[in-house]
């Protein structure tokens, strides 16, 4: 299956999320790249134990790569729920 394009909504916001990425994955206690935020996505493949190699993963289990995805994903969500939570409180 080809991978989709994703396009954001709002322009530019590409870089801001990458930063964010790379924040939340450095508080998470992973090594990151600021040159290359998405590069963590091979540390925690590692720490789960699957086997994510740079380009063709087209042997992947769609189950490995959605636990890898939850991880990171899971801690952005997580972090923006709290940054939402800290802000409403404040007003």
């Amino acid at each position: 299956m080809a991978r989709r394009n994703r396009r954001l909504l709002v322009p530019g916001a590409r870089a801001a999320m990458q930063n964010f990425k790379a924040d939340v994955m450095r508080q998470e206690g992973y090594t990151v790249d600021p040159n290359n935020p998405d590069g963590v996505k091979y540390e925690v493949a590692s720490e789960l134990g699957i086997p994510l190699k740079p380009g063709d993963n087209g042997d992947l289990k769609t189950e490995d790569a959605g636990q890898i995805g939850g991880k990171i994903g899971g801690s952005m969500v997580r972090e923006m729920i709290r940054l939402a939570q800290e802000k409403l409180a404040r007003q």
